[in-house]
């Protein structure tokens, strides 16, 4: 048996990352092992966030790695932000998820849509974690088809008046801004920074939930919210603004998912290799072999297919359907390994002190949000046909 196990790399994919990107793999793996995994099934099983995430988060340099660094951010690649999911995700989707969405969806907006002016007041904020921030998309009526929204920002007086809902919102109960986006007198879609304390802006939270538990979702409501013109998004007016936010994020969520599949292998190797029954370990049986081969083969798989789309990201050549690809098949494949590796654990693979049954929540909600696993599908099918089906 090789040290394979310890680092999960079967093909050396190692030896195409920058020692840079090992370092900082190594600094968030460090973090995920001493702040994250003692206490996130207490999290998750009382419902709790985690204290202080976004501030320890921010000082690790895992919020907008990807920003330049004028404005905060760090500077890295998308290798590096794909990593950074990869290993937040090892400890909890729900913390993968606060991360990718300040990053993803708050922080590139900003930058790619927003004026200097805006991008000098929220980025650096944002990028320290001082600021927490959430997105608005998802409406109670509309989730796959964003282009039916309800929500409304009309100008009066110089200035916009916001009216609707969205929901199914991470970070939303705690949220310091939000990016939420609406259409306009023209019916064009139009991004706007609303924030905390804004009359009209209230962000109940959603409660009994299955998954994601170690985190806040909740709502974002708007009343006859008074925006200042400086706070709307001046360089996008479509849907073209949103869908670029969830492009970048279902990059992360790809690399993501391959983190919550790891942690759950290389449990079930421990185990197997321990736990044994009539007078061996059970990792000595055919059946079980069989389900770790299968892990270790579909975590390569997607090892490498979020690699090479993270070096077409680096080029600027990938494109909406490979992201959707990447995003539909490693998160299917953690979701999978979940649950087939809770039954090498038997009875044991559903408490708490093992991780398998909180990743199997967590990725119900992956599969779902940013895209469900149907629609991405019917994404590939439409790059293949040329034909839309929805």
């Amino acid at each position: 048996m090789t040290d394979m196990n310890s680092t999960c790399d079967y093909f050396n994919i190692d030896a195409l990352l920058s020692d840079e990107n090992k370092l900082i793999r190594q600094s968030i793996r460090d973090f995920v092992t001493t702040e994250i995994k003692p206490v996130i099934d207490h999290a998750a099983q009382h419902h709790e966030d985690i204290p202080n995430l976004m501030l320890k988060l921010g000082a690790l340099g895992a919020l907008g790695p990807y920003i330049p660094v004028e404005y905060g951010g760090a500077g890295l690649d998308h290798i590096a932000y794909g990593i950074i999911m990869q290993e937040l995700e090892a400890g909890d989707s729900a913390i993968r998820s606060a991360a990718s969405v300040q990053s993803s969806l708050v922080m590139y907006p900003i930058f790619t849509f927003g004026s200097e002016e805006q991008k000098k007041q929220y980025l650096p904020k944002l990028a320290s974690g001082e600021y927490i921030g959430s997105f608005g998309l998802t409406e109670p009526n509309h989730g796959s088809d964003p282009a039916a929204m309800e929500t409304r920002l009309l100008k009066k007086d110089g200035q916009y008046i916001l009216n609707g809902a969205k929901m199914w919102i991470t970070n939303a109960p705690i949220c310091d801004i939000a990016i939420v986006w609406a259409r306009d007198e023209q019916d064009k879609i139009r991004g706007c920074i609303v924030e905390r304390g804004m009359d009209g802006f209230s962000t109940p939270e959603t409660l009994n939930k299955w998954s994601l538990r170690a985190s806040k979702t909740g709502e974002l409501i708007f009343q006859n919210v008074a925006i200042p013109a400086e706070n709307i998004l001046p360089e996008v007016n479509s849907l073209r603004g949103p869908f670029s936010c969830l492009n970048s994020a279902r990059y992360g969520i790809s690399w993501g998912a391959i983190g919550a599949a790891i942690d759950c292998y290389q449990t079930a190797v421990k185990y197997a290799l321990e736990r044994e029954q009539f007078g061996k370990p059970i990792a000595s049986y055919q059946l079980q072999q069989k389900k770790l081969a299968e892990f270790l083969t579909e975590i390569t798989k997607a090892q490498l297919l979020s690699w090479r789309l993270g070096v077409l990201k680096n080029e600027g050549k990938a494109t909406p359907a490979q992201i959707s690809m990447a995003k539909r098949n490693n998160v299917h494949m953690a979701l999978e390994i979940a649950r087939e590796s809770r039954q090498i654990l038997g009875a044991m693979g559903i408490v708490g002190d093992f991780p398998m049954m909180r990743h199997m929540m967590n990725l119900e909600s992956v599969i779902t949000y940013e895209g469900t696993h149907d629609i991405h599908l019917l994404i590939t099918g439409n790059d293949i046909t040329g034909i839309s089906s929805f």
